[in-house]
């Protein structure tokens, strides 16, 4: 596990490759529930669908949750460390205009878990999207409104 110091970077002995499916999440400092209406989660919405639009990422699954997100994503032409960079600096621009609030929004880091090729990809995405029942949000995922899968 990295130190603190370090949660910038990819776990040790990863490396970020073009081609790769990678689950990765990203919380919110002090697991603030920012995200708990609907109009600020779509905040975050909008630099996933901007990272498809530029080729960074295929988005192959998500799930935003009050006070974080996961996100399956086939990485494309950019590093991942840089990919949650700016999808996590886009939101927080986008957040803190919203709702007229200053100052990070987001922990240091994120969390990457890079998906074998025998891995059941829409098994993954399954997880993904349940997440919101699995935390007592809702008791179906067709009433969450804020995820996404391509096959679902």
């Amino acid at each position: 596990m990295p130190s603190p110091h370090h949660a910038h970077r990819l776990r040790t002995g990863r490396y970020s490759e073009c081609g790769q499916i990678y689950l990765v999440t990203a919380v919110v400092r002090n697991r603030q529930p920012v995200f708990s209406c609907f109009k600020t989660g779509r905040l975050v919405v909008d630099p996933f669908r901007k990272a498809q639009q530029e080729q960074f990422a295929k988005s192959l699954a998500w799930v935003v949750m009050p006070d974080h997100f996961h996100w399956l994503i086939e990485l494309q032409n950019i590093p991942l460390p840089k990919l949650i960079a700016r999808t996590k600096s886009r939101t927080t621009v986008a957040l803190n205009r919203a709702i007229q609030r200053e100052g990070p929004l987001w922990q240091q880091g994120f969390h990457d878990r890079a998906i074998r090729k025998e891995e059941d990809l829409q098994a993954v995405a399954r997880y993904i999207v349940r997440n919101p029942i699995r935390a007592g949000l809702v008791s179906k995922a067709g009433d969450y409104p804020l995820w996404d899968a391509i096959w679902l």
